[in-house]
This record gives structure tokens, sequence and C-alpha cells, in this order.
């Protein structure tokens, strides 16, 4: 996993927010959950937000980042905060509710991800996911292709960055041996930015961690990072109007065991 920077994280709050509240927004209303589990809770905001909706409920937000979860501890919010990686995912009591937002593109093998998160379950239990669909966008490509080029690939061809995420029919497949009900759906937010470079400040905080961890000289990680700035400019450029229009395609999931 990438080295995770709180402050740039939060710099698209409402944007990063927006899927986390619609997820929240789906799980079943009348699931009266016991136990609950955040995976990859970066800062903490959703699991303080379920922690305030189930008071009755034990919270706990798990994160591979020591930073996001010193930032996560900050909030004083009533949640067990756990240093933990989610592929090694174990809990001593079944969940009623596993919520995890935009944190599982970054973890391998999915068909065998999701049926163990799932067989993880209290009975009825729900899992309740989201993620972005982005590695076959152009700011992606563009990043595996710029990584490629002979004068970073010895530094960042091996980089594993944002793994793509299976087509939506292959995690029914997956899930829908184990659940009573399994709901799938995508959303493109159109979030309209404002700055010179804000395609590249978003990536600052996402898709770039890996490609720039690698890279600990400050010089050649500018130089790369122009280079990225370069690429951005002519592919998602800004508008007239000073704002820049930036399409971001996220898939969520709904599985009640």
């Amino acid at each position: 996993m990438p080295s995770w920077d709180p402050a740039i994280y939060e710099r698209y709050k409402t944007y990063r927010d927006r899927p986390a509240l619609d997820l929240l927004l789906q799980v079943p209303g009348d699931l009266d959950p016991r136990e609950i589990w955040d995976l990859g809770c970066g800062t903490g905001e959703h699991a303080a937000v379920l922690a305030a909706r189930h008071p009755a409920a034990q919270v706990h937000g798990l994160d591979s980042s020591p930073d996001m979860l010193a930032a996560a501890r900050r909030r004083g919010a009533r949640v067990d905060w756990v240093l933990a990686d989610v592929a090694d995912f174990a809990p001593e009591v079944a969940p009623d509710l596993i919520f995890t937002n935009a944190a599982l593109q970054w973890v391998p093998d999915h068909p065998a991800l999701f049926p163990r998160l799932v067989g993880r379950l209290a009975e009825h239990g729900v899992l309740a996911c989201q993620m972005p669909q982005t590695w076959p966008t152009s700011w992606h490509v563009a990043l595996r292709e710029l990584a490629a080029e002979p004068r970073w690939a010895d530094r960042l061809g091996a980089i594993s960055g944002v793994r793509p995420v299976a087509e939506p029919d292959a995690y029914y497949d997956w899930l829908a041996p184990l659940c009573g009900s399994v709901e799938i759906w995508s959303t493109t937010y159109l979030h309209v930015l404002e700055g010179e470079d804000p395609v590249v400040d978003w990536m600052m905080g996402t898709g770039l961690r890996p490609y720039l961890d690698a890279l600990q000289d400050p010089a050649t990680r500018a130089a790369f990072i122009d280079a990225y700035r370069d690429r951005m400019a002519e592919l998602i450029p800004a508008r007239a109007d000073g704002v820049t229009l930036f399409p971001f395609p996220r898939l969520f999931i709904v599985a009640r065991r």
C-alpha cells in the first residue's frame, strides 16, 4: 500500500465524501448492527458517522496508514482504531456491517477477497462497498505510460498502483451464491474543480502516491510531477470559464448475507 498524506487527501473532501454518504444511504434500514468495521477508514470521518448513527454498536476503523489513523484518533469519536492491512482482515467477532469506501481497489485478488469478506459477516450481515473505476480512465492510463518511459522505468516500472476493478457481473457471480441479496450499480460524478492543475492535485492524494513514494530525490520527484502536469493539461484542460470538469466513475455494491 502507498503512503498517505491526510492533508493532501482531504483537499477535495467534499467530493470524496459524496460517494461514501451515498453508500451509507443504501445500507438496509432494518439493519441493527452491533459490530461494525470500516475497512480502509482513512481519516475516520465515516467510521465516526457510523458510531454516531449506531450508538449501541462497537465500531472499528481499520487502515494501514499510521498517519491516517493519527488524524482519525484526533476526532475523539467512539471508535476502535486498528492499524492493519485489509488483506489480513480477520475479526474475532463476526461483523453485522462491513463498510468500505474507496479502499478495496488497492487490494489484490478480488475473486477471493469478496467472498472472504462476506464469509466474515454475521448472519444477515451486510457488506457495503464503493470503489473507483479509474483504471481505464485517461489520467491513469497517462500515469502508467509516463512511468514506463525510459527516463522513469528503472524506478517506476514495477510500481503496482490502483488495480483494475472487475466488471459488475463478476462481483455478482462471486457474491450471489453466498448472499440473500446483491445490489450493484455505478455512478459517474462530474466534479467541477478549480485551480491551475486540479486533476494533478487530486491525484497527489491518491493515484500518484505509490509513484512519488518510489522517487526519493526531490528534484526527480518534481520533474515527474511536472511531466504529469503537462499530460493532464492536454488530456483534461480547463474550460474557458476557468473550471475543470473531472468525470469520476465509481462502482457500488451492497450485499447481504
